[in-house]
């Protein structure tokens, strides 16, 4: 797999995107965080951060499709924020399908007890985990 072991994912939202680690030796990833955006658009800070404490070598972006392979007006802000990614960390980005991710985060948050005021704030990062677990068993 090119020799990537750390990666970041990112599940992109209007108003949240969630983050999540995944290392490819066991191709699992952990839900992060959720940071804030405004139309897409989040701090490029954070992203310094998280690159600075995780370092990833590489990116990876959920790209909303719909069920017909279509594209939705979202997936060109979702484009243009794994352009923003690369610009800012000079990392390589990329995308990868992440229909029916925000589904199963729900339903395993569901499963692990989670009440709405968690699921809430959660759910946006392990939809990146499985965004990451998704793009590592597709690359193998």
């Amino acid at each position: 797999m090119e020799n990537i072991t750390r990666l970041l994912g990112f599940d992109f939202g209007l108003k949240r995107i969630g983050v999540a680690f995944g290392q490819t030796i066991t191709c699992s990833a952990k839900p992060l965080c959720t940071l804030k955006a405004d139309s897409g658009l989040c701090d490029a800070r954070a992203i310094a951060n998280l690159v600075s404490e995780w370092r990833p070598q590489a990116l990876i972006v959920g790209l909303p499709l719909n069920m017909d392979d279509t594209e939705q007006a979202i997936t060109q802000k979702a484009r243009k924020f794994s352009t923003f990614l690369q610009n800012e960390t000079g990392l390589p980005v990329h995308l990868f399908d992440e229909r029916l991710t925000t589904i199963e985060a729900r339903e395993q948050i569901f499963r692990r007890g989670g009440c709405k005021a968690l699921e809430q704030t959660q759910i946006d990062a392990v939809a990146a985990a499985l965004i990451l677990e998704g793009w590592m068993q597709y690359r193998r």
